[in-house]
């Protein structure tokens, strides 16, 4: 769990974000999230003003809007869906530039990419301002069964190692004439997946008794006793609060 697995979405930056615990700034997205998508559709003003408390953490953290806007890109997927309802639509319909659209698709459409874009936003925050050991950390603190997080643990010490077997494996297919476009030659690629799969059941098998005979228990040792202070919890229950706040304003 060295710094050599720090993932590519964390900032080192030193910020009042990036110095709270995991545990608050977990809490504070999850419920902001939960917040931003029981609001009803039809309160356009409560989502800009979920909008607003976006851009504040994010100037607070320290994190450029540009490096947001590439990485918000992962919902493109979503956002060519959301375009395609109000013409797929059903019920009553407007008329737009010559466009026959449906009122209800186009609700649809914004609620969508209203409230998919305020979650990625705020899942990208999140990532940004605190490390992935951080946040398996927090994930524990806050009693998150072991199961998951042992599962996250390994998962994050051995993804490099994994990453390094499979581009191994194919630059050895390379060698010996493989060729990704032939069709025919598929299943070299599906016996190079298998042989993967086989390979990291195996190590992790071996691992994980190493570990239980060292006195591994299921969740990771702390560096720091250091909990959540109340202020700690107070100042990260900021954004929820206020986003609970303009949801029943608005």
């Amino acid at each position: 769990m060295g710094a050599g697995h720090a993932h590519p979405l964390h900032l080192e930056h030193d910020s009042p974000l990036h110095r709270l615990p995991p545990e608050v700034k977990i809490a504070a997205t999850l419920l902001f999230t939960i917040v931003v998508v029981v609001t009803p559709r039809e309160h356009f003003r409560a989502f800009a003003g979920y909008a607003a408390l976006i851009v504040i953490v994010a100037a607070v953290a320290r994190v450029r809007p540009g490096w947001l806007a590439r990485r918000a890109s992962i919902e493109l997927p979503f956002v060519l869906l959301a375009l395609w309802l109000p013409f797929a639509g059903h019920g009553e319909r407007i008329i737009w530039l010559g466009l026959s659209l449906s009122v209800d698709g186009l609700y649809g459409a914004w609620n969508i990419l209203a409230k998919g874009t305020l979650g990625v936003l705020a899942s990208l925050l999140l990532a940004a301002t605190t490390s992935m050991r951080d946040l398996i950390i927090g994930l524990d603190r806050l009693r998150v069964p072991s199961v998951f997080t042992q599962i996250a643990t390994f998962m994050l010490r051995y993804l490099d190692i994994l990453a390094e077997d499979a581009r191994r494996m194919r630059i050895a297919r390379l060698s010996r004439g493989y060729n990704q476009r032939f069709l025919w030659q598929v299943k070299a690629f599906a016996v190079g997946v298998g042989a993967l799969f086989l390979r990291s059941f195996e190590r992790g098998e071996r691992v994980y008794l190493a570990m239980r005979s060292r006195g591994y228990t299921g969740r990771l040792p702390l560096l720091s006793h250091r909990r959540a202070s109340v202020a700690q919890w107070a100042a990260s229950a900021t954004l929820p609060l206020a986003a609970a706040g303009l949801a029943v304003l608005t």
